[in-house]
């Protein structure tokens, strides 16, 4: 609906505008003489300072080298050049709007809609006199709505409309009577709908929708007889719905779909709005039935009484509304088992023009028929639950508009005709949990742009056609509960389009699994379980990189689990229960970050693994398989023990007994040696224990390895220290050292942190840590420094924001990671946080991970570094790591989750936060702190929002918008990084399945 409102605001805009600019002279006109007038011209570049991003280049004109005049967007008046129309709609401008605005006092129309606008409306807007219209819709407006627009007692525009406005609709609008469009749908406002309203008479389209405002529909709305377009939708309003709204003439569009009304609707239904087009009112509690007058509507275009409370049968000839092209009827109690209530499915056959039709959870209780092959226009046939029987004509070959077809739910018996492989444009087929019998028709091979098939709990028989082979676009194929027998069609594993899910459970296929099932890259789902499958696991399973859940229980397939299983760093879900599985559990399965495996009821033999997903009960089975042992005691398996049944010789023994003497001998010795140690060790600072994880090195070596720390060789500086850059040996590779600044509070603190976390850690994705040193300098003061791998390109921060031109000349690629190198980016920091987190003993929280603590090799690939923060919790502390604490809060600011402000300890869950905040700020380009966010505005709120709206492509870094990506790849992104900075920890994702996704993105 609001969509239908917007579309006729522009039209009405541009006719307007037009209109205006021919009859006052806003056109442009051929400057002669002075160019400008100071005020409006000195008002505009106030309005572009405001602007802080401008990827179209709009302002780019907005220059001393043409007249302000022909500015794009602006528009002056003829006579005296003032400035009358300003149209910057549609820019992706993002910025506040200036307040200077005001001063534009010849402004009539005002249009800056489609933009990521913030902050507030300036109330300045109240001083443009001559203001007849203003449209703002389609920003991130917040603040209330400001009461000197009142001022503007022109104005017959208003559109606020999908914005973040709060508050009460002001008393304002009353006074400006010549209001005839007022949108401020999609916004947070409350309070309910002002009585107030009433008193614009003049008022012809009005939309309130998807806003929380509560209340009931105001008395006064009697009173708007120029009523033409309403739109109260997602109001929470409450109450009997007011007859008298069905008695306004000039009514087109009324809708108030759900909301909480109720009441019944008149007999006279229609026959006092002539002109009405569109009825909407589902979701509500309408009771009675619908009136047959409806028939009258003979202009009705959209009809929606879909989930109210209404009873009784059904008597309305649609067949009398010609100009009728969208239906929904359903999820109430109507009853049509006798023959009146049969007229109007027989009548719809009549609508030439339908082109949506919904019907749901209506008893019809009949055959569809064949004359339905006669609506030829229809895009969406939805004929759900509503126990239709009989077959399927073959008639519905004709409808070849027909994009989604969803007869779910009924009692349809036969075939499916040959018939439905015409419909080539066919996007999605859902005729699951019916009867229908015989073989899957060849034909649905011809169905080329199918994404979605489900032809689930059906009675199907005979093999999966060779034919789905052609449909490249399937995401999703669900088969499961039928008869199908023979194997599994290899051109089925060549659809490599397949994201979603394949289920083919519960049938009578056989045969082995072909190599085939590798070209499965991007598959999410795979059920094949309750078949007669055979043979061994495929070595092509290695490929199938994004599976996340794996069924293959109640088959017959045998051998070891394969090594190629290993790959699969995003399974959560496996299932290999009731096959004939042998061998022993393979030990990469305690290291993928699995939810459930099942494996039971196979010939597993040898020890159970106590880590990983084998150290929760609740989450694994094994019970039948006799041979295992071990594991943790919930499992109740037996001890695993080792038996020898040959006989020793007695050269045998006498070994055995000298070499028993003498390691006893040896023991003793050890032991003495290990109590003096302690004993040393007793009295070592506690930072030498430390250092000693690595070969130390003096001060006069890393004083001339940087050239007695030169500026020159100072890569940067940070909260605890510096880095330098230096060479240790003559002709030696270059490393990177890191004095620490222990006269900083928590410098010490902070070298002992890094060497506490660095000294047993080793992967690919963090800094490697070459030496240390804990010495005194030149003059007798305190000296800590670790030396780390030389990174060439510098750290994440440097390649994302450039702040001089030293960084620019430094960097020759500065600006030009595609999205392909920043995916591997956060790919390689993901791999960190999880090695981090899982992998390494106990579990180390970075708390300070951002943009210049990633570095990048000669390869580009990402190093995590800087862990003076970094936290290490024993498994045994990990159920209280987020108790509440009175510690410093740690990280910083933008990154740090907002749980460490409320006290709570260090916790992975703050490291996952931080990493969607690194990894939307790679997308967008914008830091947390960038100005823009403020007044509630958050990178993480900016994010959700786009996600909402459907604008990501608005907020991504311009440099990663290339003809070549993907905007469900984008977006795919943007999720991840909303989901992992998610405000309460339980909300965030698993660092598994963010690796998941990413690869997913990798290999599109």
């Amino acid at each position: 609906m609001n969509q239908v409102l917007r579309q006729n605001l522009n039209e009405i805009a541009a006719d307007g505008g037009r209109r205006t600019a021919v009859s006052s002279g806003w056109a442009t006109a051929r400057v002669r003489g002075p160019t400008h007038h100071p005020v409006d011209r000195l008002a505009l570049l106030a309005i572009k300072s405001k602007i802080i991003d401008d990827p179209q280049g709009v302002f780019k004109s907005w220059n001393d080298s043409l007249p302000l005049c022909m500015w794009q967007g602006v528009t002056c008046s003829r006579r005296h050049q003032r400035v009358t129309a300003l149209d910057l709609s549609g820019k992706d401008l993002v910025g506040s709007l200036s307040p200077y605005i005001g001063n534009l006092s010849f402004l009539r129309y005002m249009n800056f809609s489609n933009n990521q606008l913030h902050g507030s409306i300036p109330p300045e807007i109240g001083c443009l006199s001559r203001l007849e219209l203003l449209t703002l819709q389609e920003n991130s407006f917040t603040g209330e709505i400001p009461v000197n627009i009142s001022s503007c007692s022109k104005l017959w525009l208003i559109d606020l409309s999908i914005n973040m406005l709060y508050g009460k609709i002001p008393n304002i609008f009353s006074s400006m009577l010549m209001l005839k469009i007022l949108f401020m749908s999609k916004n947070n406002l409350r309070g309910g709908i002002p009585p107030f309203i009433g008193n614009l008479t003049f008022l012809e389209q009005l939309s309130l929708s998807a806003c929380p405002l509560g209340g009931s529909i105001p008395d006064s709305f009697v009173r708007l007889k120029n009523l033409r377009k309403l739109g109260i939708g997602e109001n929470s309003l409450v109450g009997s719905f007011p007859l008298f709204m069905f008695n306004l003439s000039n009514l087109e569009l009324l809708s108030f779909p759900e909301n909480q009304l109720l009441g019944r609707l008149p007999l006279n239904l229609c026959s006092n709005q002539p002109r009405l087009q569109i009825l909407e009112f589902s979701f509500n509690h309408f009771s009675g039935f619908l009136p047959p007058s409806v028939s009258n509507c003979s202009k009705l275009e959209s009809l929606d009484v879909s989930h109210n409370n209404f009873d009784g049968e059904i008597d309305i000839d649609f067949g009398k509304l010609p100009y009728l092209w969208w239906l929904t009827i359903g999820q109430h109690g109507f009853e049509t088992g006798r023959l009146g209530g049969m007229k109007y499915f027989d009548s719809l056959s009549n609508c030439s023009n339908l082109e949506g039709l919904q019907i749901e959870g209506v008893q019809l209780r009949r055959e569809l028929p064949s004359s339905f092959g006669n609506l030829t226009k229809l895009n969406y046939l939805i004929l759900e639950s509503s126990y239709i029987s009989g077959s399927l004509p073959s008639s519905i070959g004709n409808l070849l508009s027909l994009r989604i077809l969803s007869l779910y739910e009924n009692n349809f018996t036969g075939k499916i005709p040959e018939s439905i492989g015409k419909l080539r444009n066919m996007g999605e087929l859902m005729m699951y949990a019916n009867s229908f019998s015989g073989i899957i028709p060849r034909s649905i091979g011809n169905l080329s742009s199918l994404t979605k098939l489900f032809l689930s709990r059906n009675k199907l028989e005979g093999t999966i056609p060779s034919t789905i082979r052609k449909c490249k676009r399937l995401l999703l194929v669900s088969l499961y509960e039928n008869n199908l027998s023979g194997s599994v069609p290899k051109e089925l594993f060549q659809l490599s389009s397949l994201s979603v899910e394949l289920d083919l459970s519960r049938n009578n296929l056989s045969g082995v699994l072909p190599q085939e099932i590798g070209n499965l890259k991007n598959l999410g789902s795979l059920d094949l379980s309750s078949n007669r499958l055979s043979g061994e696991l495929p070595s092509g399973f290695s490929s199938c990189v994004s599976l996340q859940t794996l069924s293959l229980s109640k088959n017959f397939f045998h051998g070891s689990m394969p090594v190629s299983l290993s790959s699969l760093r995003g399974l959560e879900y496996v299932d290999v229960s009731r096959n004939n599985f042998s061998g022993h559990i393979p030990t990469y399965m305690q290291q993928i970050p699995l939810k459930q495996l099942d494996l039971s009821y196979n010939d597993f033999e040898g020890e159970v693994s106590d880590e990983g997903i084998f150290a929760n009960t609740s989450a694994i089975s094994v019970i039948g398989n006799p041979r295992l042992c071990g594991g943790v005691p919930e499992l109740n398996l037996p001890i695993c023990r080792t038996t020898r049944s040959r006989k020793l010789s007695l050269h045998v023994v006498l070994a055995i007994s000298l070499s028993s003497t003498v390691v006893g001998l040896a023991l003793v010795v050890v032991s003495f040696v290990l109590f003096c140690c302690c004993k040393k060790k007793k009295e070592k600072p506690a930072d030498s224990i430390l250092a000693e994880s690595f070969e130390k090195i003096s001060y006069g070596r890393l004083f001339k390895a940087t050239e007695g720390f030169s500026e020159a060789n100072l890569i940067g500086t940070g909260g605890f220290g510096s880095v330098y850059k230096g060479v240790l040996d003559e002709n030696g590779p270059m490393v990177a050292i890191k004095v620490l600044n222990l006269q900083n509070r928590g410098g010490f603190r902070s070298f002992m942190a890094e060497c506490e976390a660095l000294r047993n850690i080793r992967h690919r994705n963090l800094v490697k840590v070459i030496t240390s040193c804990s010495s005194i300098d030149f003059q007798g003061n305190d000296f800590k420094a670790l030396v780390y791998d030389f990174m060439p390109n510098g750290s994440l921060e440097t390649w994302l924001h450039s702040s001089t031109i030293e960084d620019h000349l430094h960097h020759d690629r500065l600006h030009q990671l595609d999205l392909v190198q920043r995916i591997n980016i956060a790919k390689d920091v993901a791999c960190a946080l999880e090695y981090l987190h899982y992998r390494c003993g106990n579990v180390v929280v970075h708390r300070d991970l951002k943009p210049s603590n990633i570095l990048l090799d000669a390869d580009m690939v990402a190093h995590v570094g800087d862990f003076g923060l970094a936290k290490i919790l024993s498994l045994a502390e990990l159920p209280d790591a987020n108790k509440s604490s009175s510690s410093h809060v740690r990280g910083t600011i933008g990154y740090a989750p907002p749980e460490y402000g409320l006290g709570n300890e260090a916790s992975a869950g703050g490291d996952i936060y931080s990493y969607g905040i690194l990894l939307l700020e790679m997308l967008t380009g914008k830091k947390p702190v960038d100005p823009i966010f403020g007044e509630g505005l958050s990178l993480h709120s900016y994010a959700k929002s786009a996600l909402a709206s459907g604008f990501v492509l608005q907020i991504v870094d311009p440099m990663l918008l290339s003809d070549d990506v993907k905007e469900r790849c984008l977006i795919s992104l943007v999720e991840i990084g909303v989901r992992c900075s998610s405000e309460s920890p339980q909300d965030r994702m698993d660092i598994g399945t963010v690796i998941h996704e990413l690869v997913s993105n990798l290999h599109p």
